[in-house]
């Protein structure tokens, strides 16, 4: 149940942190967050995404890769107050 719980928080702040916050750092792709799983300790967090409005996704998901501590470091911001230990996002 807690992980649910976190999974659901984690994908709404993405969805917010990419629709607000960071679309000049992919070229105004349009990125969606379809799921998030996380593991049982709340330490890793895998995220699905959609990508619309773009040419090449294999560049643009090595650019999220590139910047997901950048992203990490956005999402800490927004649920240090909920989680002990902000995940890595893979």
């Amino acid at each position: 149940k807690r992980q649910q719980k976190v999974a659901r928080q984690i994908q709404k702040d993405l969805g917010d942190i990419f629709q607000r916050e960071v679309p000049h750092l992919f070229n105004g792709a349009f990125i969606t967050v379809t799921n998030v799983r996380v593991s049982p300790d709340l330490s890793i967090a895998r995220v699905y995404l959609s990508f619309l409005a773009t040419k090449n996704k294999e560049l643009l998901l090595d650019t999220i890769r590139e910047k997901s501590r950048t992203l990490r470091q956005l999402l800490g911001e927004r649920v240090r107050h909920q989680l002990r230990i902000v995940p890595d996002l893979q």
